[in-house]
């Protein structure tokens, strides 16, 4: 099967081909309206504004004390045992980890879900120091089978469907053909088992971080996450340093909006608290546990009173599963590991404004994104906010601010600023163009590709509102 790279300069012309795409369009329709239906339901017999308000007041509560939490978890994390490495970026982070794993020999690796460790290009640093990096998650197991990238940061998998995972699974491990899901299901478990065994190390993300207690809580469903934190004899996890959360009783609110709004369901399958490596007496357990704190950026967005709620997400995935366009162009058209609103809002910060220009205008601002956010997240907002940093000067809190920004728009807007400060310019240019009215081009560039190009009006609306009230003797 032919695997194409995205990137998100090329953002328009992927998801062109997207929409050209009805298996896609397909895929992602079906599966988001699943998704939608599920969170309706699961959400009926709850008070899901107060507990949005809740979620959003603890995410923002963290975020305003975050540099002293930060120092607080790495405390509690060395008393209970677990060594604690900062990493100003992915670069930083993938050498940490490797080295890590170099001092153990390691030559294998088993990866439980992680969207930090994609956003860092991870697996591709191990393999290049000769090892082996194995995703343990389902969804990430196929598409690594596939060399893709995870389409949703919940869902990895999610743009394939039965009959394309069973020709991956087919050509790539030897399967049968079939459209069983339990056997397919059974034969990557099986094949999976012996490798969770004989891993050197495990990797993990973290979905929260507690502060109060030094604990790393994971959430999964499908007891990867377990195995790839218990039976490695190291344990490397690694998350973004937006993820601490103050109190252990902040957790259960969280746990509640997330996976909820992920996957319909009211508790996952599996809930890992982790507070250190095995101790004394202790049957199972890694012999070390290190936990990987990556900024790349995440200061930076830190530092903007309004951007700065972008660090609230909590990754569940409900802005895409609602985004009319994410859902019609899939999540590899964004060219980004977090694909969709919320990578729309937080990609620029990491790959800067160059690379990303497109993703603020990928969206139609229909608000269905901010109305769903679990922890209350005005998306459409800081979209805008992006748009304008993308058009302005250059001197915003956004790497590349300005990049979109041309002399002739900046030389059309000052025009029209200088004629709708003149009165008497304006009102002889509206006349004018009136009067001109038929020479409109029939072609004004993209806008014209679906509609007809607008004609001006003989006279303004001022002119015709002055006509109408001296006809009814109001003016002189």
């Amino acid at each position: 099967m032919s695997v194409e790279t995205y990137t998100p300069r090329a953002f328009h012309r992927q998801a062109h081909d997207a929409l050209g795409n009805p298996q896609i369009r397909s895929n992602f329709r079906r599966a988001m309206d699943g998704l939608m239906t599920k969170r309706r339901d699961v959400f009926s017999d709850w008070d899901l504004e107060t507990l949005r308000e809740l979620g959003a007041n603890i995410r923002l509560r963290a975020l305003a004390r975050l540099p002293d939490l930060l120092e607080q978890l790495e405390a509690n994390c060395v008393a209970n045992g677990i060594r604690v490495h900062w990493a100003e970026d992915g670069e930083e982070a993938c050498r940490i980890i490797r080295e890590v794993c170099e001092s153990h020999g390691a030559k294998s690796v088993i990866k439980g879900k992680s969207m930090v460790s994609e956003e860092m290009h991870l697996n591709a640093h191990l393999e290049a120091a000769g090892i082996e990096a194995l995703e343990s998650d389902l969804g990430e197991y196929l598409v690594q089978l596939n060399e893709q990238t995870p389409s949703h940061i919940i869902m990895p998998a999610i743009h394939l469907n039965t009959d394309e995972i069973s020709d991956i699974m087919h050509e790539k491990t030897g399967t049968d053909r079939t459209r069983d899901v339990d056997y397919m299901t059974a034969a990557a478990r099986a094949q999976l088992r012996e490798r969770f065994m004989n891993a050197d190390v495990g990797v993990s993300g973290v979905n929260f971080a507690v502060a109060e207690t030094g604990t790393l809580c994971l959430v999964e469903n499908e007891g990867n996450g377990r195995m790839t934190t218990t039976v490695p004899p190291v344990h490397i996890a690694v998350t973004g340093i937006e993820k601490v959360v103050e109190h252990l009783r902040d957790v259960p609110p969280l746990y509640a909006l997330l996976t909820r709004s992920a996957t319909g369901q009211h508790v996952t399958t599996y809930f890992n608290m982790i507070s250190g490596p095995r101790k004394a007496g202790e049957h199972d357990g890694p012999r070390e546990v290190h936990l990987v704190l990556v900024d790349s950026g995440r200061s930076r967005i830190y530092q903007d009173d309004e951007l700065l709620d972008t660090l609230r997400c909590i990754r569940c995935g409900a802005c895409m599963n609602h985004c009319p366009v994410y859902t019609r162009v899939g999540g590899h058209s964004y060219g980004t590991t977090y694909p969709g609103p919320i990578g729309s809002i937080l990609m620029p910060h990491m790959l800067g404004l160059e690379e990303t220009k497109d993703l603020p205008t990928a969206s139609s601002l229909c608000g269905a994104c901010g109305e769903v956010c679990p922890v209350k997240i005005p998306i459409p907002d800081l979209l805008v906010r992006l748009r304008r940093e993308a058009v302005g000067e250059g001197r915003g809190n956004v790497p590349g601010a300005g990049v979109k920004r041309t002399k002739k728009e900046v030389a059309a807007w000052k025009s029209w600023q200088w004629l709708a400060t003149h009165p008497a310019v304006w009102r002889t240019s509206l006349l004018m163009a009136g009067k001109l009215r038929a020479l409109t081009p029939s072609k004004l560039g993209p806008w014209t590709q679906y509609r007809t190009a607008p004609k001006l009006a003989k006279r303004s609306l001022h002119a015709l509102v002055k006509t109408h009230r001296r006809e009814r003797g109001d003016e002189p």
